[in-house]
C-alpha cells in the first residue's frame, strides 16, 4: 500500500513540475525565465512537499498553489519556490540563508542544490515541527533555528544567497551586510495593505545593491521579533 501512494504522490510530483513549467513561460515577460533551470527542476522533482505538511493537507500537496500551515501562516505554491532558487543562480555548493522556514519546503529545494542551508522561523511551533520532518527525510545540509527574520544569522554569514519568505515593507539592512559580495538577496517588498513585489538584489563589491523587480505577489508579513 505504501509503494502505491509513493508512486500516487510521484505522478502528482511530475504534473506539479510540468504545470510550473508552464507558468514559467506565461511569466517569461516579467521574470526573464522562460523556464526553470535543470537543477531547480530536479529539485522539485525530488522534494516530498507531502511530507513536509500536516497529513490532512499531503492531497493538495502537489497543487500548484499556496497552503495554509497553522499559526495564521501559509507556504508559497511550488511556482514562486522555484523562482526564488532559480534567481538567485545557484550552481552547488553554496551557503544560504532562508528567512521564514514555514513548512520547510523552500529550504529543502534550495538544499537539493546548495551546499549548507540555514533556515530562521520566528514560530517554535512551526521551526521546530519543520526541523523534525525535515532530519525525518534526511536533509542533514540544513540546520534550523528559532529567530528574528528580521536579524538573519549573523554568526553563519556571509552567504551566497538568501531568500525571504515573507514581505517585508522595504530590505532589511541586516540582511545586505550578511550577503557577500556578488551574492543575490530575493525577498518579497510591500506592506500588507501594498502592492508587494517579488525582487532580486545582487550585492556590489562597494556593498551597494543593484535591484530588479521581478513579478507582483502577495505574501504574509515578514514579523519581527519581540
Amino acid at each position: 500500500m505504501e509503494g502505491t501512494h509513493a508512486q500516487d504522490f510521484a505522478a502528482l510530483r511530475a504534473r506539479m513540475v510540468e504545470e510550473v513549467d508552464r507558468t514559467y513561460a506565461e511569466t517569461a515577460v516579467e521574470t526573464g525565465l522562460a523556464r526553470m533551470s535543470e537543477p531547480v527542476r530536479r529539485a522539485l522533482g525530488k522534494v516530498e512537499r507531502h511530507r513536509l505538511v500536516d497529513a490532512s493537507q499531503a492531497a493538495s500537496a502537489y497543487e500548484n498553489r499556496p497552503l495554509a500551515i497553522g499559526a495564521g501562516q501559509t507556504i508559497s505554491q511550488p511556482y514562486i519556490v522555484a523562482l526564488s532558487t532559480d534567481l538567485l543562480g545557484l550552481s552547488g555548493g553554496e551557503t544560504v540563508l532562508d528567512v521564514g522556514t514555514g513548512s520547510g519546503y523552500q529550504a529543502a529545494v534550495l538544499a537539493e542544490i546548495a551546499a549548507q542551508v540555514y533556515s530562521i522561523e520566528l514560530i517554535p511551533s512551526l521551526g521546530n515541527e519543520a526541523a523534525r520532518r525535515l532530519a525525518e527525510l534526511g536533509y542533514r545540509n540544513i540546520e534550523v533555528r528559532i529567530g528574528d527574520g528580521y536579524q538573519g544569522w549573523p554568526e553563519k554569514a556571509p552567504f551566497d544567497g538568501i531568500v525571504v519568505t515573507a514581505a517585508a515593507p522595504s530590505v532589511p539592512q541586516t540582511l545586505v551586510e550578511q550577503l557577500k559580495p556578488g551574492g543575490r538577496l530575493v525577498i518579497p517588498v510591500g506592506g500588507a495593505g501594498d502592492v508587494q513585489f517579488l525582487k532580486l538584489f545582487t550585492k556590489r563589491a562597494d556593498g551597494g545593491l543593484d535591484e530588479k523587480r521581478v513579478l507582483p505577489v502577495r505574501f504574509v508579513p515578514l514579523v519581527p521579533g519581540k
